[in-house]
């Protein structure tokens, strides 16, 4: 019988995941270009091009492609034939190579995995533990398949329990638009069908370990229902005008995966799970001599793309800002930020409002009046960098604090993904303005970033307030100060325009 040693299954684990920390599946970056050579949306053109960028760069300086660099997924198929050499359980060993993954000091990765979920919500430190799927099949190596799930696409995960004679286009057609923009497509959607609930998720889930083929199959056509469904929830859920980011356009999935399984006589589950434009997954087998050897992409393998955000933008001075110039900012505009802003997430959020509900004082340092916020948990800088890589996170998540916020005095926020309709009406109210950033670049707008301290709740880690100074940091104006939100417009435009080619 073959022998795994512990050490290359832990060394492939740890491998894999510096590997995908900045590797883009090149299937994934093939597709990504064909939406952008396609793109007729200029705003949605923009943010492709950003994602291909920072790709591009990510590859080249070995940094994160996205600030939040995932939960860690596994799907482990361990043939009868061959063993592990350990006395330690396969989870133990799987969070060993992901602990030494995440703090490896050349290109270290945020550790966003927190314990006691519904109580105290503390940080693990090291990401661990990861999630993980084992089977037992024939054969004689170890076949792994590992992702690093964003929790942006994530969070929008559905499962429904339709009824045996539901339509499931339909279902899909109805759940996307309502997953908003926070799963930041164009991206993959995963869809399982048939089993049990649990059992729909995981096929879900394992179908985003596939690579992106949906022109291969259009070309050769469908074989089986689940092939056709791939094909007509691909046409159809681009034909929402959705688009890249939520801004409106032709690409919103790049892909469509379906995987099923045979299912009670009275059931009928379904689930969803997109992958964001970060997609990060990798594929290897052990057999017993040595670790997995990973081969790094070609960068000619990448589009050169040259970004032009400057042409036509508007630069705006964050220290002389007023309210007059936040009032003439317009939906889909491009706006390039300079001067200082302050950064604040759930925790930090939550921490505030408690704060400020007991009327006390804020921290030394954190005064809103007439400022910006930016919704980030950074990476931790190395070398020469001020931060690491630091892109937007959802920016939904921190409606139920926008009243509060906005009350003292804070002129506008950053983040990614539309709004809620009751935080537009209080940005209206106040006259603010919420800016997007590009979720998926996050080494991209990093560059951007001058100058990076902590201000406050340095115990948070990743979701302390610091204070950022940035040069020309590329966002668009999602919502303007009359309430006009581009997450809305954009995609109302777009569907028109669709309809009317189809027509």
């Amino acid at each position: 019988m073959k022998t795994v040693a512990e050490v290359d299954f832990i060394q492939s684990v740890q491998d894999a995941l510096q590997f995908i920390s900045y590797y883009h599946p090149i299937d994934f970056i093939q597709a990504m270009h064909k939406a952008y050579l396609a793109e007729q949306s200029k705003s949605a053109k923009d943010a492709i091009a950003q994602i291909l960028v920072n790709s591009r760069m990510a590859a080249e300086g070995h940094r994160p492609l996205c600030q939040d660099t995932g939960i860690v997924v596994g799907f482990v198929k361990i043939g009868a034939e061959i063993r592990i050499n350990t006395t330690r359980s396969l989870q133990e060993l799987f969070d060993e190579g992901i602990r030494r993954a995440y703090k490896d000091s050349s290109n270290p990765l945020r550790a966003s995995m927190v314990t006691d979920p519904a109580g105290k919500r503390k940080n693990t430190k090291d990401n661990t533990p990861g999630i993980l799927h084992v089977e037992l099949v024939a054969g004689d190596r170890i076949e792994v398949s590992i992702a690093a799930k964003g929790g942006g696409s994530e969070n929008k995960a559905k499962l429904e329990m339709l009824n045996p004679n539901d339509d499931i286009v339909s279902w899909v057609l109805e759940t996307v638009p309502h997953m908003g923009a926070g799963w930041c497509p164009p991206g993959v959607l995963g869809i399982g069908i048939g089993g049990s609930a649990e059992k729909a998720m995981l096929l879900a889930k394992e179908s985003l370990m596939a690579p992106v083929d949906i022109y291969e199959l259009k070309a050769r056509g469908p074989r089986t229902r689940a092939e056709e469904l791939r094909l007509e929830i691909f046409e159809k859920v681009n034909q929402l005008g959705i688009g890249a980011q939520g801004l409106g356009g032709l690409a919103t999935v790049l892909d469509v995966k379906v995987l099923d399984y045979p299912t009670h006589a009275a059931s009928f589950p379904v689930a969803i799970i997109p992958n964001c434009a970060a997609t990060r997954h990798v594929h290897f087998e052990l057999d017993g001599s040595g670790p997995a050897k990973l081969t790094p992409p070609s960068l000619d393998e990448w589009p050169k793309i040259e970004l032009s955000l400057g042409a036509g933008a508007r630069r705006i001075d964050l220290s002389t800002i007023t309210r007059d110039e936040i009032a003439s900012l317009k939906p889909g505009e491009t706006v390039l930020l300079s001067g200082k802003i302050l950064t604040g997430r759930d925790a930090a959020h939550k921490r505030i409002a408690d704060i400020l509900a007991r009327g006390e004082k804020l921290p030394d340092g954190v005064d809103f009046k007439d400022r910006f916020i930016y919704y980030v948990g950074p990476v931790d800088p190395v070398g020469t960098e001020v931060v690491g890589p630091a892109g937007p996170t959802t920016a939904t998540r921190m409606d139920k604090f926008t009243d509060t916020m906005l009350h003292t005095g804070l002129l506008g926020m950053i983040g990614k993904g539309e709004r809620g309709p009751e935080t537009v009406d209080l940005i209206k109210k106040y006259k603010a303005v919420y800016l997007m950033a590009v979720g998926g670049a996050a080494y991209l707008v990093s560059k951007a970033i001058t100058s990076a301290r902590v201000v406050a709740f340095e115990d948070l880690g990743m979701e302390a307030i610091y204070e950022f100074e940035v040069k020309d940091m590329p966002v668009t104006v999602a919502v303007d100060s009359g309430g006009v939100s581009v997450h809305e417009v954009g995609p109302k435009e777009w569907r028109t325009k669709i309809l009317k080619v189809l027509q």
